[in-house]
């Protein structure tokens, strides 16, 4: 299986133009890859996008408002698609690219409900409601990176954390992608806080079909 997906991976397009070089010749850390994913005309992939993007909407939006949630955080924001799908009365958008979150505030210009920070500058002590991170873990491929995040998204929770992401260890042929099994880190870290529930994505991944499908599942934290 490994030899067919490395096969059907060398032979896919990276979304967007002019992104060869970010194929894994030239990969030098997480940051770089994706401001540079943006600057020449990437996307946040195919999870945000579609039936994918649709997926996440609902079962956020719907908690959202059956758990009465009046602020959002969401660290790794990406180009705003999935957000334009998104009901959340108040939201902090944080992105480690500062193309990302030019993005964003043009494409939100307006809309006071939603403001857009580089990863450098939320304040210590920022704190909302919910927590959020979607398709972002996978993407931390440096241990000190995984960690500083793992600890800033918990760390900025009053009520719950929702990360949507793979939960396995496994080799992948792209090198801006390691797998992680992040609720260890959560259990050793962060005791205080408990797995509430997990919801499975209804269109599992098949690599002859990656603009569709998804390795990744909702994982529901919430305080013990």
């Amino acid at each position: 299986m490994l030899n067919n997906l490395k096969s059907f991976i060398k032979n896919a397009p990276v979304i967007g133009p002019s992104l060869d070089h970010l194929r894994g010749k030239s990969f030098k850390n997480s940051a770089e890859y994706w401001d540079q994913r943006y600057k020449t005309g990437g996307n946040s992939g195919a999870g945000s996008y579609n039936r994918l993007a649709e997926f996440k909407a609902e079962i956020l939006n719907e908690f959202v408002d059956q758990q009465q949630i009046t602020s959002v955080i969401e660290y790794g924001t990406g180009d705003g698609a999935q957000l334009k799908l998104a009901r959340y009365p108040s939201y902090t958008g944080v992105d480690i690219s500062e193309k990302a979150v030019e993005m964003c505030r043009i494409s939100f210009a307006g809309d006071i409900s939603k403001r857009f920070l580089q990863s450098g500058a939320v304040t210590p002590g920022t704190v909302a409601d919910l927590s959020l991170s979607l398709d972002v873990v996978y993407h931390l491929v440096e241990d000190s990176v995984f960690s500083a995040y793992m600890r800033q998204l918990f760390e900025s929770a009053q009520r719950f954390v929702i990360v949507y992401s793979s939960h396995m260890e496994c080799d992948w042929p792209y090198k801006h992608v390691r797998h992680r099994q992040f609720g260890n880190w959560v259990a050793q870290n962060k005791p205080e806080w408990r797995l509430k529930s997990t919801i499975k994505n209804p269109y599992p991944w098949d690599p002859a079909d990656p603009q569709n499908t998804s390795f990744a599942d909702f994982y529901i934290f919430e305080p013990r």
